[in-house]
């Protein structure tokens, strides 16, 4: 009996060979397969839903794009490009958008109906080759997935997402986190690994470009996605659906493979992958191919990590990037406390002396009071260019944590805190409107102190310097919802001993003594830092 008479019913997916194909030939088919009605109808939804669902609905999506200025990029006008997803009709009551995968349903739905039509209108001798229309959409679901988990993983690969704790962030206690928060500090501390991670998703986004690495990277983006999305539920993260997204992705593309796989190592019959490659007769063609893919990857590997290199070293999304006053950084104790003149001696009951004050490197001033203060729940401040608006420090944080953001006078010493703390702008019918400053609050800083000041835009190394930074301190600007500020002087030698005086954000006279200590965490300073601070 010859080798071939030996083999029964070998199988390419759900198609059967030839028993008398010679074994050496057996190793793929290419050309047309025979398509049932049931799995053209499955392509077609296919198609249909993963086109809506790898195409940019918002219109500030292609306002964006076409703002970008590309010979001052900033790592943001990159991220925005590849990074969405749809968004449909969203209801008032949240119960019915099913924790966010509401839009989901509501595409497949559209999907089905389209399938529905297009079987109607499609002639049963139509000629549409369904071996190409499955190729090109697997092509767009790997290059959607491929671009999207590119910019999501360069967070992560240079550290920024979930940025090293500051001072004031270790000297809080474990149980004023939320869970969200802790999750985030829990990656934070240990940056190698966010590194670690951001390579995983980085490496199955590049394989994505390419139609032979593709199986290896949608298995990596699976493993990847579905870690982080279960973390988001479990932690409350807020992200799910969108890691959840490529999970959807990667499942697709692994589909291909997935019967003949299954066909080979869980059936153990001879299997020859089924291969489909479309023909570029026309030269045209192939330039226009050749140039689309390197284009692709030099925007999104090579300019992309040119990008993030910036604002890893010079302005980190999550953290503030201008630098605090290098005298006064530390932990202080709280010697003395006088408010209106009338000193206020340490109790652990009182809730107004302040304790445990933090200057960070960069600008930034906290304090614990014994008094239950609003948190905020927001991802740290998502892209914001302004410092004052970079809350990662606040944020998921309760108990009694204050923290000011400050312009500092240092010709003469003197700081302009403004709280971190702003009310929401809160949507939908009904609801208040966030308080303002009035004419006298917007104007607290005096005109002669403003020309001490340096310039917002410009207090970040030149180097780092974009288009996009700009233009949206300017549009920040433009915020006038009401802010606790106050105003202090500081006197001090060597950052030792440090004396504050001068208006709190009740109008009240303080006289605050600070005395630094040195505390020893367990935690080790990391060297992977983002932010450059002088």
């Amino acid at each position: 009996m010859s080798v071939e008479e030996t083999i029964q019913s070998p199988t390419i997916g759900n198609l059967s060979q030839d028993k008398t194909t010679p074994l050496a030939n057996r190793t793929s088919i290419s050309g047309n397969r025979k398509w049932t009605f049931g799995q053209k109808f499955a392509l077609r939804t296919a198609t249909i839903f993963f086109t809506i669902m790898s195409i940019p609905w918002s219109v500030g999506w292609y306002k964006s794009l076409f703002a970008i200025n590309w010979f001052s990029i900033h790592y943001r006008d990159l991220y925005d490009i590849a990074r969405f997803q749809p968004s449909l009709y969203r209801f008032e009551n949240p119960a019915y958008n099913l924790l966010g995968y509401g839009d989901w349903v509501q595409v497949f739905a559209i999907a089905l109906v389209g399938a529905g039509l297009w079987s109607v209108i499609e002639k049963r001798d139509s000629k549409l080759n369904y071996d190409a229309l499955y190729y090109w959409v697997r092509v767009i679901a790997r290059y959607r997935a491929g671009i999207g988990i590119i910019g999501f993983g360069f967070t992560k690969l240079f550290p920024t997402q979930m940025p090293y704790p500051g001072l004031g962030l270790l000297n809080t206690n474990f149980g004023d986190f939320t869970a969200q928060k802790i999750y985030w500090l829990s990656v934070g501390i240990v940056p190698w690994y966010q590194v670690f991670a951001g390579i995983v998703e980085v490496l199955a986004g590049s394989l994505l470009f390419f139609r032979k690495t593709t199986t290896l990277g949608a298995a990596l983006l699976i493993g990847a996605l579905g870690d982080i999305t279960y973390v988001n539920f479990a932690y409350d993260g807020g992200v799910h659906v969108y890691a959840s997204y490529f999970v959807l992705f990667a499942a697709f593309l692994l589909w291909y493979d997935a019967v003949p796989v299954y066909n080979l190592f869980i059936r153990e019959k001879y299997t020859a992958p089924y291969t489909y490659q479309p023909s570029f007769k026309a030269s045209w063609l192939r330039n226009s191919r050749l140039v689309l893919k390197v284009a692709t990857i030099f925007i999104f590997l090579v300019y992309f990590t040119y990008a993030e290199v910036l604002n890893f070293k010079y302005d980190p999304y999550k953290q503030p990037a201008m630098s605090g006053v290098p005298k006064l950084r530390g932990n202080y104790h709280v010697s003395e406390f006088k408010i209106n003149g009338k000193e206020i001696p340490y109790s652990p009951l009182d809730s107004i002396r302040w304790r445990d004050v933090t200057f960070e490197k960069w600008s930034s001033l906290s304090y614990n009071v014994n008094r239950p203060t609003r948190l905020d729940l927001s991802n740290g401040g998502g892209s914001p260019m302004r410092d004052i608006n970079r809350t990662f420090e606040l944020t998921g944080t309760a108990g009694g944590k204050r923290v000011f953001y400050y312009d500092v006078d240092t010709l003469h010493h003197t700081l302009y805190l403004q709280d971190k703390y702003v009310d929401a702008i809160r949507r939908g019918k009904g609801k208040k409107k966030p308080k303002v400053d009035s004419g006298n609050d917007a104007n607290w800083i005096p005109k002669d102190a403003k020309k001490d000041i340096q310039d917002e835009y410009s207090r970040i190394d030149p180097v780092a310097l974009s288009n996009r930074r700009k233009k949206g301190i300017a549009e920040e600007l433009k915020d006038k919802r009401k802010r606790n500020h106050m105003i202090l002087n500081y006197q001090t030698t060597d950052g030792n001993h440090v004396i504050l005086n001068g208006i709190d954000e009740h109008r009240d006279s303080v006289y605050i003594v600070l005395d630094r200590f040195q505390k020893n965490y367990v935690l080790k300073d990391s060297k992977l830092e983002a932010g450059k601070y002088q």
